[in-house]
């Protein structure tokens, strides 16, 4: 799957796309049914969703990579991170 034009027209997103061939590959299936209206309904959520939270985390804060090894030290290190980052928007949606 590539990446669609940032400004479409209006009938292009507007409208339904053309149906799919019978002897579609699975890829060509999951692309179908991003284009389709209810698709892209249900894909534009995620930028409401957690995934701005993760940006922020990665470019804000600078948590690139974990520091430590071993699954109970990532644990609890994403737990500080996740921490700082709820501490963060407290801070900021904190009446003045």
């Amino acid at each position: 799957m590539a990446r669609d034009e940032h400004h479409p027209g209006w009938r292009e997103r507007h409208s339904e796309p053309a149906p799919l061939p019978e002897n579609a590959t699975p890829v060509q299936t999951l692309s179908h049914r991003l284009k389709t209206k209810a698709g892209r309904a249900l894909y534009a959520l995620r930028k409401q969703t957690v995934e701005p939270v993760f940006g922020i985390i990665k470019s804000v804060m600078g948590f690139r990579q974990f520091s430590l090894r071993g699954l109970k030290k990532v644990t609890g290190e994403w737990t500080l991170v996740c921490l700082a980052w709820n501490l963060k928007r407290l801070a900021a949606l904190r009446p003045q």
